[in-house]
Order: structure tokens, then sequence, then C-alpha cells
């Protein structure tokens, strides 16, 4: 009887997880093998990448990856991405429909459709980077870095504000806010990509420097400002992973 009952209950979360559309679950795999196609993997995967980052939807869904899937799904899932990764647009006869990421990459993609932010006037209000615990540190002695990419990801707001589709993943654990006007005068470039985000190379070796930081804020478990001084936000950080693991210790 107890046996029983036990396997009933452990049946029950995969129960639950079963019962998960699984639409939802292919469309996150697309997600996943569109966003590494198109802002990385393109030239290893053979797909012939055209100005603004467009390569023809009839080669990709030809990868082993994508057989699976039909336009269909990919537009979509095109249509309904929250954060507007990618772009459609038909084509000509001779490559039919196109696709590309927004942005993101970390190949060297010509006229991606990026719009100069010349002016302080042209920034937005708000330039802000999200980021987690294992990384302040070295952002606070080195500033931010594209990390293998070709820019710096910078939203215009923090998650949930109104009008932040994209930019930040939702869990980021730090916010960092950048003087733009400051860094633009100093010769940094800063664009605004098709989804919205506000992008920068960074300097020659692809920094933000920490000159160029405003504030800083701590985004969870509560909302608070950090210091901009490295070794104190290094004794906050341990501060934080102590309490952290103090609030597991109790609950267990």
């Amino acid at each position: 009887m107890n046996s029983g009952g036990m396997k009933q209950e452990a049946a029950g979360p995969r129960g639950r997880r079963a019962h998960r559309p699984r639409e939802q679950d292919r469309d996150v795999q697309l997600s996943k093998a569109l966003s590494y196609a198109l802002r990385h993997g393109a030239l290893k995967l053979g797909l012939p990448m055209g100005p603004g980052g467009f390569v023809p939807l009839g080669a990709l869904l030809q990868l082993p990856q994508f057989r699976s899937f039909s336009a269909e799904d990919v537009q979509r899932v095109v249509d309904t991405n929250g954060k507007q990764r990618f772009a459609l647009q038909p084509g000509d006869p001779s490559t039919g429909p196109l696709i590309r990421a927004n942005q993101g990459h970390s190949l060297q993609v010509p006229e991606l459709e990026l719009m100069p932010l010349e002016t302080p006037q042209d920034l937005p209000l708000m330039l802000v980077h999200g980021t987690f615990w294992k990384h302040w540190p070295s952002i606070l002695l080195k500033g931010l870095s594209c990390r293998g990419r070709t820019h710096i990801h910078l939203a215009t707001g923090l998650p949930g504000d109104p009008g932040v589709i994209s930019g930040m993943r939702p869990n980021c654990e730090v916010a960092v806010f950048i003087n733009g006007p400051l860094a633009l005068a100093d010769g940094i470039p800063f664009f605004r990509s098709a989804n919205g985000v506000i992008l920068t190379p960074g300097d020659a070796d692809g920094f933000l420097l920490p000159k160029y930081f405003k504030e800083a804020l701590q985004l969870c478990p509560t909302r608070k400002p950090l210091s901009l001084a490295a070794h104190e936000e290094t004794e906050c950080q341990s501060a934080c992973k102590h309490s952290s693991r103090g609030r597991r210790m109790i609950q267990q």
C-alpha cells in the first residue's frame, strides 16, 4: 500500500511534465538551434551568409539538426519570440526566404542594419548591462567585455520595465548602469539593433572600462545599490553567498 502510494507520488511531477505542450518544447529546441546557427555557427555549418547576416531558410532547413522542422515552425518561433531575436524576409526567387539573428553574433556580419547613435541625444536615458555575481569582481577591475561576441549588449531598462524586450537576461543578479555620453565623448561607438538592444564594441581591446560605470544595483534577492569599489563588492558578494547558503541550510 505504502510502496504503491510512493510510486504514485513519485510519478506526479513526471506526469505534470508530460502534460507540457510538446510544441513548446520543440519551439525552445528550434530557437536554441537557430541562435547557434545564425549567431555563431553559420560558417562552420556551411551556410551562405549574405549582407545583414541573412541566410537562406531552405539551406538552413537542410541541415541535420533542422530536418524535423518546417518553414512554418520557423515562422512561428520568429513571430512568438518575446525578445525578437530573429527576422525573416522574403528574399528573391534564387534564394527563397531569408532568416537572420538580429544581434548577438560572434561572427563578423557586414551591413547588420545597426543604427548608429552618434550624439548624447541619440542615446537612451538608461543604458544598463545585466550580469551575475561570479563575473562581478572581474567587471569591477577590468570593465565589461565583448567575451567573444562582436558587441557588448546593453538594455534600456531593467527586467520587467515597460518596453524592455531584450538586452538583459531576466535572471541577472547585478545591473551596471553606463555613462553613455562620457563613453561616446571618448570615441566609443554605440548602435541600436533591429530589436532595440543597444550595442557597443567597446574600446580597441573590446572593453567598456569601469570609468564609464555610473552606478550598480543588486537585483536579487532584493534590489539595493552596490559600491563600485572592487574590494568592497568582493566582500559583499561573499556575504551574499554565505547568506544564501545559510537560508538553504535553515530550510533543510
